[in-house]
């Protein structure tokens, strides 16, 4: 029986998947606290403890953007099918009187983190898309006008700047690098339009690669998690037990496995957002090349990162990078898989150059090549 395909949606723009209910969950004895008069288990878990830290700093996004639709030809014929009639009134010939364009006003929703006391708040770039206008709702029921201060679509992270002079609720940002596998975390947000909905689970995986999600546009090393995560939860927080920020939700998974959710690690968002801020846009290092992993003699997925195309007068063509090469190590690093080549070009920066360790027709051979910008080898 074939098998239904399995799509992975922007939480902001995906509205109708359904509702995922987390199932029940077993705490740690350690928080499972007993009360000394009565022997009965304490009421606060350590969720309501991180929730209660966090929680005033997650706010709600709503979006206006302003859509342009053509005008079509064809709606206004009759009764100027006559030429003399259509002469007269000086339309076109043709008996077809094209119709204007027109605008309509489309309205978005998703969440927020507030990060910084000065007013800065961390969200994806898909919910803040081409707005016209950004509104932010806190939970102590303030709404203020929001301002775009940047936004990367390559990692799907923007800064938006509250108007208006605070004071403002701020979470503490958290260590990603330190998660394991299996470590409780909390998602926290507004899905569907339901402010301040929490749900619990566990770290799932880490360094989820988004091209393996089917996201080939993004550069993206994702927290996977098992927490319940909707649309609207788009760039809320997802917290570790004490409280503090891991991640920036941003995906969820539909079809079968429906139910797992994807996070940006918060040290990579927190990069980003210091660049948003600072210049307002993401340097990105690419170096011009097709990837896919690489394959023994058997046809089994083998370490290296083989080259599947190069963009001509790119940095690769010009370092003398083939198809069909392997490239097996970068700067002395061992290169294991595509992801991890292009995380290694991204962290060498833009200008600075790399040597390559390629196989090519049984030999190694060492390439000297020089990343630049992304946005100057894309398509405009």
């Amino acid at each position: 029986m074939a098998v239904p395909p399995v799509r992975v949606f922007p939480l902001a723009l995906a509205s109708a998947l359904a509702v995922t209910v987390a199932g029940p969950v077993l705490l740690p004895t350690a928080w499972a606290q007993q009360s000394p008069a009565s022997g009965a288990l304490a009421r606060q878990s350590f969720v309501a403890e991180a929730v209660r830290r966090a929680g005033p700093a997650v706010v709600t996004i709503d979006t206006e953007r302003t859509v342009v639709v053509p005008g079509q030809g064809g709606l206004q014929q009759l009764p100027f099918m006559d030429p003399l009639l259509r002469q007269f009134f000086g339309l076109p010939r043709g008996g077809q009187a094209p119709m204007p364009p027109s605008q309509r006003t489309e309205r978005g929703q998703g969440s927020g983190l507030i990060y910084d006391p000065t007013g800065l708040l961390i969200t994806n770039a898909h919910v803040v898309e081409k707005s016209s206008r950004v509104v932010v709702g806190l939970p102590d029921g303030r709404r203020v006008e929001g301002k775009v201060v940047g936004s990367d679509p390559v990692t799907d992270l923007a800064v938006v700047r509250l108007e208006g002079g605070g004071p403002w609720p701020v979470a503490r940002l958290g260590n990603s690098d330190a998660l394991q596998v299996g470590d409780w975390v909390i998602a926290v947000g507004n899905p569907f339009g339901l402010d301040n909905t929490v749900t619990l689970g566990i770290v799932s995986s880490l360094n989820r690669n988004a091209a393996k999600l089917g996201i080939t546009d993004k550069r993206l090393e994702l927290i996977q998690t098992d927490a319940a995560i909707n649309p609207g939860n788009s760039g809320g927080p997802l917290l570790d037990a004490g409280g503090e920020v891991v991640g920036i939700n941003t995906l969820v998974r539909s079809g079968p496995g429906a139910g797992l959710g994807f996070a940006i690690p918060i040290n990579r968002a927190r990069t980003i957002a210091q660049q948003l801020v600072a210049t307002g846009l993401v340097s990105h290092a690419m170096i011009g090349v097709g990837l896919e992993p690489a394959r023994d003699a058997s046809g089994a997925t083998a370490a290296g990162a083989q080259v599947r195309s190069v963009m001509p007068g790119g940095p690769a063509a010009r370092a003398g990078l083939k198809p069909g090469d392997v490239i097996t190590a970068s700067a002395g690093q061992v290169v294991k898989s595509p992801a991890q080549l292009t995380q290694l070009v991204e962290r060498n920066g833009v200008g600075n150059p790399m040597a390559l360790v390629v196989q090519r027709g049984g030999q190694a051979v060492t390439l000297q090549v020089t990343p630049v910008e992304l946005s100057s080898l894309v398509p405009r």
